[in-house]
C-alpha cells in the first residue's frame, strides 16, 4: 500500500519507516495498576490512515545521537520493547540496547542518557526489577540521568502505589485502571509545544489502560507539566466516566538533577507520531533545547 506522508523535509525512507512501524500489532491488554488479571482483550487494530497518512508530530531541527536502554522483561514483553527501539532508531546515531530485570540492577545506568520502560504492567515490572532496581533507577535519575515511562513505565514512575519510583509529582485519579482499549483524541497544549512541537490540530492516538493522572502533592516533589491533553475518553469495565478528558497525556518534570517524561498513550506505534517518543528522549537526555526545537506558535 502506497503511504503519501507529507513531512516537511523529512526524507522519504522516514515514510517506509513510519509504515513498517503502523503494521505491527498492538499489544494485548495491558495489567498495570494492582494483581495481575485474566481478563483480556483482542488486539486493536492499527489503521494506517489514523492520522490521515500525516507526520503530526515532526521531527525536531536538531536530534543528538543518544545511548537509550529498554527495559525488556516481566511486565514489558517483547513487542514494546521493539516498539521503542524502532522509533529510538529515527534518531541519527542513536543506540538502542535492551536491558533485563537483572541487569537493571547490575549495569552502570550512566551510560545510558535515558533508561526507557515502555508499556506492559507496571506492578510486574517493579516486581521483576525488586527493590535494588527500583533504588538504582531512582539514583539513576537523581543524579542526572533521564527516564521515560509509556504507559506502565509512566503508571511507575507515580506516587501513589507500593511499589512506585516516586519520581514523578502524580497519582492516578482512580484504583480502577481497567479502561479498555481504542483510539482517543490528543491536543498538544501551548507549553508542549516547545517539546512536541507546534500542532495546532487534534490528533489521534493509541490508547490501552494508560494512567489518568492528577497532581500528587508531594511536598519534596515539584509540579509536573502537562504537554497534552486527552481530548475524548475511553471508559470501559465500570471504570469512571469524564475523568480521562482534559486529563494530561504526555507530562514532564524534573527529579532531583534528572528529567522524567511520561506518556500515558503509545505514540510509539501510533502512524504519524513516530517522533513524540524520540522527542520524549531527547529532552530527558538533556538534548533537546526547548528554545531551539520549533517555532512556537501563540
Amino acid at each position: 500500500m502506497k503511504i503519501y506522508c507529507f513531512l516537511f523535509g523529512i526524507l522519504p525512507m522516514l515514510c517506509i519507516q513510519a509504515a513498517a512501524l503502523a503494521e505491527n500489532p498492538a499489544p494485548k491488554s495491558e495489567p498495570v495498576a494492582g494483581k495481575p488479571t485474566t481478563k483480556s482483550s483482542a488486539p486493536v487494530p492499527i489503521p494506517l490512515d489514523i492520522n490521515g497518512y500525516k507526520t503530526i508530530i515532526a521531527p525536531p531541527e536538531k536530534m543528538s545521537p543518544v545511548k537509550v536502554a529498554i527495559y525488556q522483561g516481566p511486565g514489558a514483553p517483547e513487542s514494546s520493547a521493539q516498539n521503542v527501539s524502532k522509533v529510538v532508531k529515527l534518531i541519527p546515531g542513536a543506540t538502542a540496547q535492551i536491558i533485563n530485570a537483572e541487569e537493571v540492577a547490575s549495569l552502570d545506568l550512566t551510560a545510558f542518557d535515558t533508561v526507557v520502560f515502555p508499556g506492559g504492567s507496571a506492578s510486574q515490572q517493579a516486581a521483576a526489577i525488586g527493590d535494588a532496581g527500583r533504588a538504582k533507577v531512582k539514583d539513576y535519575v537523581k543524579n542526572g540521568g533521564g527516564y521515560v515511562g509509556i504507559c506502565a513505565g509512566a503508571y511507575l514512575a507515580c506516587t501513589n502505589f507500593e511499589w512506585s519510583l516516586g519520581i514523578l509529582n502524580a497519582r492516578t485519579v482512580s484504583s480502577k485502571w481497567m479502561r479498555g482499549s481504542g483510539y482517543v483524541d490528543l491536543e498538544v497544549a501551548h507549553d508542549g509545544r516547545p517539546i512536541l512541537g507546534s500542532v495546532g490540530e487534534v490528533f489521534k492516538v493509541r490508547y490501552n489502560n494508560g494512567p489518568i493522572i492528577k497532581p500528587s502533592a508531594q511536598a519534596d516533589l515539584p509540579s509536573y507539566r502537562a504537554l497534552s491533553f486527552f481530548r475524548t475518553e475511553v471508559a470501559k469495565n465500570g471504570t469512571p466516566v469524564g475523568v480521562m478528558v482534559d486529563s494530561p497525556a504526555q507530562a514532564i518534570s524534573t527529579y532531583g538533577k534528572g528529567r522524567v517524561f511520561i506518556s500515558s498513550p503509545h505514540p510509539e506505534n501510533t502512524p504519524g507520531l513516530e517522533f513524540l517518543i524520540p522527542r520524549g528522549i531527547l529532552w530527558a537526555a538533556g538534548e533537546l533545547n526547548e528554545a531551539e526545537a520549533v517555532p512556537v506558535v501563540p
